[in-house]
């Protein structure tokens, strides 16, 4: 089998294979022992366990509740022992060198500031000790031969109502590592229209943003997010399938609104273990990215929430490939999918596609194909 078809990929070589992540929240990814630290030096002592192991396990088991209600109060407790100066920037730095281990070349990761006001920061004292946070992790991974790219976007939660003024934020630090914005949270009730004013003033600033629709709630938070906000890329996107009809032939049918997201190229940032955490999807290989990668939709992998998932980029590609056969060529073309839709400049774009993706994937391809003649894989 030619090697760039070849599934299962071994892991090793997903892991060595250059990766971009679109979709990753900053207090969703924490290093179990981090909260751990970060509760003893902050005083905070609602933790569920103090055992490393332990804290993982009760993480993803809570987060596995098949509700995205009931899977956000579990970061009660990673904004709870995020709450200064020192501990956003140590799990900024944390979250780069993390990504870099993992293969990640380019990762926007998203956080709310106005979660991380509690013991008197500022919106910008957040989001300036996040990006020195992120500053230091990229030195040291590029320090262990691990280059990594770290833009990020500032999230307006949408049940409140701050986010024109955290758009105004992302427009003052774009030039210092903001690459863009986006809005979070309980979809039901609470409509992306809510927040026009932010969006009609992105658009205003030429900004980019994305939007978290169509993930506990259907078609219309899509449409809502699409056709009335603008948003550059849909932040997970998943139950767009209610837009298309599959007949017992296998003949395949798109409705409107799904002919129009495939035929605009508009990027879906699917998580496929969080959509099966949250019940956006029934599991791994019943997940609809199969279908969408089938139809063409510009889809792009994306792990959410690495600690509430328990759960990397590489893992992702792992279980795509395992359910789907998907081989190198596929992680590919996710990862030049997800390049083309990053919030930074075409130039800059083009140049990790062309420089570190491309040669990245060649190298890991001749390797697998080496294990194959050898009949070692």
């Amino acid at each position: 089998m030619d090697a760039a078809s070849f599934a299962p990929v071994p892991v090793d070589l997903i892991v060595k294979a250059p990766k971009v992540l679109l979709h990753d929240h900053l207090d969703g990814g924490l290093r179990p022992q981090t909260v751990i630290e970060l509760a003893a030096e902050t005083e905070y002592d609602d933790l569920p366990s103090t055992d490393p192991d332990e804290l993982a396990r009760w993480f993803s088991e809570a987060a596995f509740s098949g509700s995205l209600e009931r899977y956000l109060e579990t970061f009660r407790h990673t904004v709870g022992v995020t709450q200064t100066a020192g501990a956003l920037q140590r799990v900024a730095r944390e979250c780069a060198e993390d990504l870099a281990a993992d293969g990640v070349v380019y990762a926007e990761v998203r956080f709310a500031p106005e979660l991380h006001l509690s013991r008197g920061l500022t919106e910008r004292e957040v989001i300036e000790h996040v990006l020195l946070g992120f500053a230091e992790g990229q030195q040291k991974a590029r320090e262990g031969g691990h280059g990594i790219r770290v833009g990020v976007l500032l999230t307006a939660m949408r049940t409140a109502t701050h986010s024109r003024q955290i758009a105004e934020l992302s427009v003052e630090f774009r030039d210092q590592g903001v690459v863009g914005f986006d809005i979070a949270g309980a979809e039901a009730g609470f409509p992306p229209t809510r927040h026009l004013d932010a969006f009609e003033y992105l658009r205003r600033e030429n900004a980019h943003f994305t939007i978290h629709a169509g993930e506990a709630f259907g078609l219309p938070s899509i449409w809502e997010a699409i056709q009335w906000c603008g948003a550059d890329r849909l932040g997970h996107g998943v139950r767009i399938v209610d837009d298309i009809t599959v007949s017992p032939d296998g003949s395949v049918e798109l409705g409107r609104l799904a002919s129009y997201v495939r035929d605009r190229r508009i990027p879906l940032e699917m998580c496929p273990s969080s959509n099966v955490q949250t019940g956006a999807a029934e599991s791994i290989d019943h997940h609809p990215i199969g279908l969408l990668r089938r139809l063409g939709f510009r889809v792009t992998v994306n792990t959410d929430n690495r600690l509430m998932s328990g759960t990397s980029m590489s893992h992702e590609m792992s279980l795509l490939s395992q359910a789907f056969g998907y081989g190198l060529a596929d992680m590919q073309w996710f990862t030049i999918n997800a390049m083309k839709s990053a919030f930074i400049p075409f130039d800059e774009r083009l140049s990790i596609i062309n420089q570190q993706v491309k040669p990245g994937y060649a190298e890991v391809t001749d390797e697998l194909s080496q294990r194959l003649a050898q009949g070692s894989v």
